[in-house]
């Protein structure tokens, strides 16, 4: 359930199981809210003014979102420390600083006019499903918001290509040299790059590569260039997910044939390869020996440029 930060007005994923809610009016006096679900306004937390005391309706433990809120536990026990110190901060302040967030990328001060979306890039019907809905119901927001829509998108049997969809289509194959005709023509104000699948991100990666966004004066807006970077290079995101103290299998980045079984040697057999950029995970697939591996190698550097090779988990 989405929950709202009474303090940040941030929302928050939250998992919950229970079928009840502690109306707010009902507060005695120096307790307030600090959550509210926002699907139906119910009270999901309450704090005290001034002591330490507060409680939520949810299981911060979960995780649940991708800001999950196992941090409250942080809070208590850092309040708890400061006050065996002798120090007595308000906890309502401690929980708004934990929470709130300032954006690495700041946000649109000029709504654009018209977006062109890469739509779903599949060439048989059943294909990339989940990008044609998700395409589908992007154009839906933004004409509620009054933005002109431009699809490129190869595949008519989807529903984005829908008559009386989007407002201009163009049936073209997501390669940047006719995604660059189409922003020449239509000029505009912003792109959305992950309605395609990993045809979409490889062809918007190029683009930004080439400097056509910067050229024609194009935002792209949603997840920026650098973060589909970050997570479709395999040792880049390795290196990340490390960053943040989560625990992930030793891995080595290679980019030919030799390399991999270099790494292989070093991590032991069984591994598994994992190609970059590529399409519905061409080449990956788990090797027990040298000859598996050759195999699997020479397929996916022949659709990618780097490949990562994993110590193997199973």
């Amino acid at each position: 359930q989405p929950c709202i930060h009474h303090g940040t007005n941030r929302c928050f994923m939250t998992s919950q199981n229970h079928g009840f809610a502690v109306d707010a009016a009902s507060f005695p006096d120096n307790w307030e809210s600090l959550f509210t679900n926002a699907n139906d306004n119910t009270n999901e937390g309450l704090v005290h003014s001034t002591l330490p005391y507060f409680s939520v309706q949810f299981h911060p433990e979960h995780t649940a979102g991708p800001q999950d809120l196992e941090c409250l536990f942080d809070v208590f026990l850092n309040i708890v420390k400061e006050y065996k110190n002798g120090k007595k901060p308000l906890i309502k302040n401690a929980l708004k600083e934990k929470l709130s967030y300032v954006p690495k990328y700041p946000r649109l001060k000029d709504v654009p006019k018209k977006v062109l979306i890469l739509g779903s890039g599949g060439l048989s019907i059943g294909q990339a499903g989940e990008f044609d809905y998700s395409g589908s119901q992007a154009i839906k927001a933004l004409q509620e918001e009054n933005i002109q829509t431009v699809l490129i998108n190869p595949n008519i049997a989807t529903v984005q290509t829908s008559k009386g969809l989007a407002d201009k289509v163009y049936f073209l194959p997501l390669v940047p040299e006719y995604v660059e005709e189409v922003i020449k023509a239509e000029r505009p104000g912003g792109v959305l790059l992950t309605f395609g699948g990993q045809t979409g991100l490889n062809c918007g990666v190029e683009l930004d590569r080439a400097g056509v966004f910067t050229k024609y004066g194009v935002q792209v807006l949603g997840t920026p260039i650098q973060s589909i970077i970050d997570t479709e290079d395999r040792k880049i995101f390795s290196e990340k997910v490390n960053s943040i103290g989560e625990k992930v299998a030793p891995s080595c980045a290679v980019y030919s044939v030799e390399k991999a079984l270099d790494a292989a040697e070093i991590l032991g057999y069984p591994v598994l390869a994992r190609a970059a950029f590529a399409l519905g995970g061409l080449g990956s697939g788990f090797a027990n020996n040298k000859d598996e591996l050759v195999s699997l190698a020479t397929q996916a550097l022949a659709h990618s440029n780097q490949l990562i090779i994993d110590k193997s988990l199973k």
